[in-house]
């Protein structure tokens, strides 16, 4: 039987908070507002038609029991006002500053635009600018994310995925490779999910591997959440298998020690990142070059990364690496005659 929840219990939502701080709002300027008041101050401030008196009882409700709120009631002026008056709603407390820094925060993010992620992000900074009376700064004007490839999933993959994530609950779907691309089932302990390049991933345990993959969200077909629980280890964290590397999702079996040299305009590239977390960098100004040397285990994105600067990138160990880029590079010459 369906239970029902107690006033404690109560779920804050958008709507609700709005109407929290429009109430806390008109306390604070003394107004000694009564619930006729703080409707007609919310339809003004919202331009919603209407709003009913027991909802504003249930928010005078929930300042006093969820936030603490010190409200009593002035019968000779006729409305609410706090009997502490230092007090102050949480949501009130931020300042220009770091409403400025959240908008900020939701511009980087828009490589991930489309993406459930993004649009659950970006109301709640929408609303916490929107709530403290500031408005957008023309100063966000000047910082932006150059267009990238746009995030594409399933929203019905997404949400099941997040519920498994926040249950640790095993899920099941269909899944096609990058390289086996023949559709299989897969059923997995769900670690993280990983934002990359504009993509999502699915860091998890294949149990029919016995092993941790990656999984591209956007590749995941017919998923469900089964009844079947998870502990997630102490090592679950996608950066705990990268050996050091920082090169986006992917990831090996072991470590690989690289060395790398560039030239060109690439020297100057390749020092303006940390790469990975053991990295030495050393000019070899009498050759012209910069050499890097680093461990990961993501040899894929380090060979892509090398093919990416061109002529002015040269692998030199290990020696198994520097013959596979070696052929990449013959082939890429034989297709460009």
């Amino acid at each position: 039987m369906k239970q029902t929840k107690r006033k404690t219990e109560r779920v804050l939502n958008k709507k609700m908070l709005e109407r929290l701080i429009i109430i806390h709002n008109a306390i604070k300027a003394n107004l000694y507002p009564d619930n006729r008041r703080l409707r007609k101050l919310y339809c003004e401030q919202t331009g919603y038609g209407n709003v009913g008196e027991a909802t504003i009882n249930r928010d005078i409700d929930t300042l006093r029991t969820f936030f603490h709120a010190p409200l009593e009631f002035d019968r000779q002026k006729g409305g609410y006002f706090y009997s502490d008056d230092k007090f102050e709603f949480a949501l009130n407390n931020i300042s220009s500053d770091d409403v400025f820094y959240l908008s900020a925060a939701k511009t980087l993010l828009s490589s991930f635009r489309g993406s459930p992620l993004y649009k659950s992000i970006s109301d709640v900074i929408d609303f916490v600018a929107d709530t403290q009376g500031i408005g957008k700064s023309s100063l966000l004007d000047r910082i932006a994310v150059p267009p990238r490839p746009a995030f594409s999933s399933d929203e019905k993959t997404w949400k099941a995925v997040m519920r498994s994530i926040r249950e640790d609950m095993v899920v099941e779907f269909d899944y096609s490779g990058r390289w086996h691309t023949e559709t299989s089932h897969r059923r997995v302990a769900p670690y993280q999910i990983l934002m990359d390049e504009g993509r999502g991933f699915l860091f998890a345990l294949d149990f029919g591997k016995d092993a941790v993959r990656l999984f591209a969200l956007d590749r995941m077909e017919n998923v469900s959440v089964t009844d079947e629980k998870f502990s997630l280890p102490d090592d679950f964290e996608f950066s705990s298998r990268c050996g050091g590397g920082k090169f986006g999702a992917f990831m090996g079996e072991d470590p690989v020690d690289f060395v790398v040299d560039f030239y060109g305009d690439a020297r100057q590239f390749v020092k303006e990142c940390v790469w990975a977390d053991n990295q030495v960098v050393t000019d070899f100004d009498g050759e012209g070059k910069t050499r890097i040397e680093f461990s990961s285990t993501q040899e894929m994105k380090v060979m892509e990364w090398i093919l990416a600067r061109g002529e002015n990138a040269v692998p030199v160990a290990p020696d198994w690496f520097v013959e596979g880029w070696r052929g990449k590079v013959r082939r890429m010459a034989e297709m460009a005659v």
